[in-house]
């Protein structure tokens, strides 16, 4: 991890002197400074923004996401202070969201699925294959979203602004070796407990979800209440889970984004400026990220692969085409109305 630390620092430290530039020269149009009778733009007023995360120090999103924002926001000499709560220091993702509803909690990264429990229909972007992989997820985000994102923020006072890479969600268990879904049924594997999540288990073929809390998860591996979990590598290596699991399954079921989401009464915090300039961050950040969360998700697989303590069931030799055509199926017949067209919606676009 301290390696993907380094190059992140190296890369925004460029990216910082380009940001202050922007801010110096951004009004003069690219030429040079011109004499007017304008009054100069009063200062930024000072802006204190909280961000929160389920997320640990230890996880790519953290380092390569939340602290670069802060270095960015705070390094651009326009009024912000950032502070960061990881690791759901503001309570879980449920209880986060009524405080960015009410400005309490002015960014938070959450997953669609946390947010369908007010706003059903965003879950589907929590769906197993939706997204064939990030470069699909992203390009919805980019040109698909809107109706959907525009729907929820009508619904909530909250914005998505966009949405970050944490990883794509696989199965890793305790010497079990799955390569198609009949070799999930009666597995007690561990879900997280919302709607969208333990449709995704039925999806995919696991008859016996076991839905614990996060906090729970590790003492529920250790005694055999649950063989398996699904989460994004850097997710199973940060919570440790690795140290009851040997089986990693690279089926790669869900494209992990973490939604930045931003409310009205933070956005009533900002001038245009200000607010122009966070979305504009947050955006930036997201290549970067994915970058960094890749680079850490194949270390730890080659860390994986040269341990004979583990088994890596490589894309290769699992079934992938099964997995895929039964949530096809599955969703198919499970979503109805406005959340199947959104569903429907995000698979037209696959590439």
């Amino acid at each position: 991890m301290g390696s993907n630390r380094s190059v992140r620092r190296s890369r925004y430290a460029v990216a910082g002197l380009a940001a202050a530039a922007l801010v110096v020269t951004g009004c003069s149009g690219g030429g040079s400074p011109q004499a007017t009778d304008a009054a100069p733009e009063e200062a930024n007023e000072p802006v204190t923004l909280t961000v929160a995360t389920s997320q640990n120090e230890q996880t790519p999103n953290y380092y390569c996401g939340v602290e670069v924002l802060k270095e960015e926001l705070e390094g651009a000499d326009m009024g912000f202070t950032v502070d960061l709560f990881p690791a759901s220091q503001l309570g879980p993702d449920a209880d986060r969201f009524p405080l960015v509803q009410a400005g309490d909690i002015d960014i938070d990264l959450q997953g669609a699925s946390a947010l369908s429990s007010t706003f059903e229909p965003i879950g589907v972007v929590d769906a197993a294959y939706a997204f064939d992989d990030v470069d699909h997820a992203f390009k919805w985000i980019d040109e698909g979203s809107e109706e959907l994102f525009s729907s929820f923020h009508e619904a909530t006072g909250v914005r998505i602004v966009d949405g970050w890479f944490f990883g794509n969600r696989t199965f890793t268990t305790k010497d079990l070796e799955v390569r198609s879904p009949a070799d999930l049924g009666g597995a007690p594997i561990r879900f997280p407990n919302s709607p969208q999540f333990l449709a995704n288990a039925e999806a995919l073929g696991v008859t016996s979800p076991v839905s614990v809390a996060v906090e729970e998860v590790y003492s529920a591996l250790q005694q055999g209440i649950a063989v398996g979990q699904e989460n994004p590598i850097v997710a199973t290596r940060s919570s440790s889970y690795d140290e009851v699991l040997n089986t990693i399954v690279l089926n790669d079921h869900n494209i992990g984004i973490h939604w930045l989401i931003v409310s009205d009464k933070t956005y009533d915090k900002m001038n245009d400026e200000q607010a122009a300039l966070l979305e504009q961050t947050l955006h930036d950040i997201r290549p970067d990220n994915r970058a960094c969360v890749e680079e850490s998700t194949e270390e730890i697989l080659d860390e994986y692969r040269g341990d004979s303590a583990y088994t890596v069931i490589e894309k290769e030799d699992i079934d992938m085409d099964a997995f895929i055509s039964q949530a096809e199926e599955f969703f198919g017949g499970y979503y109805s109305g406005d959340t199947l067209t959104a569903y429907e919606a995000i698979r037209d676009m696959a590439g």
